[in-house]
């Protein structure tokens, strides 16, 4: 089965959010805005409790997650996303850390850039375009996350919450 980890901010975040990818992002009804932590990854049915043992022990041992959205950035030329760029935090960071850590596959890939997408898929016309008028906008928003979510893939390609997680250190 296919899972990945994300943490969901709040609703007007996501309300936010959604005001452009409803237009903007091909997969906006597979899963709700969301900041990934942990990109797709299969695990064996037998597995799924140790690896609920395993994000529960992390959750005990992280702080709430501080998001500060300061502009809206893209991956381009890698990928025409658009997203809402969050500085780098140390809760975001320990989070990012441990689920790329034994017994966790790394991350080889990407480095960690916090963000929220609110577009992508786009031609590279539309998103010189949607870009180009977004950062002339100003978005700036803070909220503190205190939990994350487990997601399991349907077979219709959408996402789903398998089990929430409290980020419980010092709070």
């Amino acid at each position: 089965m296919n899972f990945g980890i994300a943490l969901f901010p709040s609703k007007q975040l996501q309300d936010q959010a959604n005001s452009f990818r409803m237009r903007y992002d091909s997969r906006y009804a597979f899963i709700p805005p969301h900041i990934t932590l942990k990109e797709t990854f299969e695990v064996k049915d037998d597995e799924i409790p140790t690896l609920v043992a395993n994000l529960s022990e992390i959750a005990q041992n992280a702080k709430p997650a501080m998001i500060d959205i300061y502009k809206v950035d893209s991956f381009y030329p890698q990928s025409n996303t658009i997203f809402f760029k969050i500085r780098e935090h140390e809760s975001l960071t320990f989070l990012y850390e441990q689920l790329h850590s034994d017994p966790f596959s790394p991350n080889d890939k990407y480095s960690f850039i916090p963000h929220l997408t609110i577009g992508q898929d786009l031609s590279d016309d539309e998103h010189a375009d949607v870009v180009g008028r977004l950062k002339m906008r100003n978005f700036e928003q803070q909220e503190v996350i205190n939990r994350m979510q487990l997601l399991y893939q349907l077979d219709n390609d959408s996402w789903s919450v398998y089990e929430t997680f409290h980020l419980r250190k010092d709070a």
